[in-house]
């Protein structure tokens, strides 16, 4: 955008407040521009008599990539995602339906790498878990190979992995045709340049021979799964080697979350490319229909016309919002006033027009529509692989208590306080302790007990004191430090408890520091609501720091706020589903 534009020299008698909003309102007039062109390209068609295109489709390409070692979500958030037992129910519901292929583009068995010592148990034990789940239930095509496989070697990867440019030790399967729904679907893994640490030959030639070896043995479909460290990396990879109809990309750390998965796919030159997000928690699931020769057409689809509807809501409400400030400003001019009130009326027909016709096939050729599924907590689950989940959870927690009992305890320094735990704290301070029995901090263990995860090292640091801290609670030992107690805030308490509260100066933390809770466990991963006052609103008050709390005045609960939040994302479990 040139500098004049930006100064409001088209429009010399613009307010401030509309100059404010014009690189806003191109940005919305390109886009919608762009998404407009197409829409009437395909809904403006006009078939012959006969010749509609077919309305199921031949198969679905399911796909993952960077689960990373995760079977659950942590079940703190308000709307935990990613779960192997509903991706497993969801595959075989489609299965039901019609022809499915499932694939991963790697990046499947380890949540680190390297894995830290103590952890390699519980981990190698996931890691069996997850390949069994993929070969047994999910009977899954082909997967690739990504950095959070190799944690333990070359030996320990479990699966075959379809990658043809790895070399050495790495070395994996080359392309391979799948048979589904009378489709001949060719699949190939490749990794791109310093992705990740392992020996590669030029993945431009490897691709461009796998596919033309998989087309010259009668490929209709080409599909890629790649291993990249960017999007553009993935991108360049792609358009570099040609030919491939779909690519499903692993992005290493810059794999995205789940609010930043792009629900439209990104179009290659003629083919496309689907991200699902990290740590299983947005399948994609692409519907396609064969409908003769050429390169496949996005059609939309009711579940991304639904997406896209929700956008478009919010943008509308968004340029209402505008309109109404323009309408009170007696300086905003007219003609851009106008140019804003077109470019809603453009934006609702297109939202009108997604709900009236949500799938929108060529007149001819092949095409596919887009589903990035969201494993939340209302899917249902495969009770077989739950069933293997709960065993695992029990299984790691033996593992982790027998390997935790026979490490050394962290010594205390001398003239170091350490943790005395809860029963300490209420010989002096009972009327705190009463408060507290009352606040969710009391029952933290207690939730992982009712899920089976007390001795899971990806959960219990949050729901003990002093974990793993000089005197504070391990995976072995923490009988009298469960929960989260009062140490947990103010700190180790034994200094404090030997001299009465005496000690000058105080040994434990009167007022803990405002980025403890936020640094420690509340953090978005975990604890997807927490706003530090809000939350501070639930554990002081009465017979405990009752003065703090006035202080904070009225204003929403952490429970107010986990509340909506649960309200919103739904609190039923799928069929089937224990947690």
């Amino acid at each position: 955008m040139d500098s004049s534009f930006e100064s409001g020299a088209i429009y010399p008698a613009m307010s401030y407040l509309s100059t404010c909003y014009m690189g806003r309102m191109f940005r919305r007039l390109a886009a919608l521009a762009i998404v407009c062109a197409c829409c009437c390209s395909k809904s403006d068609v006009h078939r012959p008599a006969g010749d509609a295109p077919p309305t199921t489709p031949t198969f679905s390409l399911i796909a993952l990539a960077e689960v990373r070692g995760q079977i659950g979500p942590c079940g703190c958030t308000s709307d935990p995602l990613g779960d192997i037992s509903r991706t497993a129910q969801l595959i075989a519901d489609a299965r039901a339906k019609g022809p499915v292929l499932f694939v991963d583009a790697g990046s499947l068995l380890y949540s680190q790498n390297p894995i830290p010592a103590h952890m390699v148990a519980q981990e190698g034990l996931k890691a069996d878990l997850l390949a069994s789940i993929y070969q047994n239930d999910l009977k899954v095509g082909a997967i690739g190979l990504g950095p959070m496989d190799i944690a333990e070697g070359p030996q320990k990867l479990r699966l075959p992995r379809t990658v043809s440019d790895a070399t050495g030790q790495y070395a994996g399967l080359p392309g391979a045709i799948h048979e589904v729904g009378g489709a001949k679907v060719g699949v190939f893994g490749v990794i791109a340049k310093d992705a990740f640490a392992v020996e590669t030959s030029d993945p431009v030639a490897a691709g461009k021979q796998q596919v033309a070896d998989l087309k010259q043995r009668g490929a209709q479909v080409i599909v890629a799964l790649v291993q990249a460290s960017s999007k553009r990396d993935a991108v360049a990879l792609i358009r570099a080697i040609g030919g491939i109809d779909f690519s499903i990309a692993g992005l290493g750390l810059a794999a995205p979350e789940p609010e930043d998965v792009e629900i439209e796919p990104t179009k290659v030159d003629s083919g496309w490319l689907v991200i699902p997000a990290n740590r299983g928690q947005v399948v994609s699931k692409i519907d396609v229909t064969m409908n003769g020769p050429g390169p496949f057409a996005d059609a939309v689809g009711s579940a991304a016309a639904a997406a896209k509807i929700a956008r478009d809501d919010k943008e509308l409400s968004s340029l209402d919002a505008d309109l109404a400030k323009f309408k009170a400003d007696p300086t905003a001019d007219p003609a851009f006033v106008a140019t804003k009130q077109r470019e809603r009326a453009q934006l609702a027909a297109q939202r009108d027009a997604l709900k009236a016709h949500p799938l929108a096939p060529p007149a001819h050729g092949s095409f596919f529509t887009l589903d990035q599924v969201r494993i939340n907590k209302t899917l249902a689950c495969s009770v077989p692989a739950q069933s293997e989940v709960t065993k695992f959870y029990a299984a790691a927690g033996e593992a982790n208590v027998k390997a935790a009992a026979q490490q050394p305890v962290i010594p205390v320094a001398k003239g170091q306080a350490t943790y005395v735990g809860q029963d300490a704290c209420t010989d002096c301070h009972s009327d705190e302790a009463k408060f507290w029995q009352k606040t969710v901090h009391a029952q933290a263990w207690q939730t992982l007990v009712d899920r089976g995860q007390q001795f899971d090292y990806d959960c219990i640091g949050c729901h003990v004191t002093g974990f793993d801290k000089p005197g504070g609670s391990t995976l072995a030992q923490n009988d009298k430090l469960r929960d989260v107690q009062c140490e947990t805030c103010h700190g180790p308490g034994s200094i404090h408890v030997a001299k009465g509260g005496e000690e000058k100066p105080l040994a434990i933390q009167k007022t803990p520091p405002d980025d403890l809770c936020a640094s420690q466990c509340h953090t978005h991963e975990h604890s997807d609501t927490f706003q530090h006052e809000a939350y501070l609103r639930d554990i002081t008050g009465p017979g405990h720091a009752p003065k703090f709390r006035t202080a904070l005045g009225d204003g929403p609960t952490g429970h107010d706020l986990r509340k909506a939040a649960l309200d919103k994302a739904g609190r039923t479990l799928g069929a089937g589903c224990v947690r």
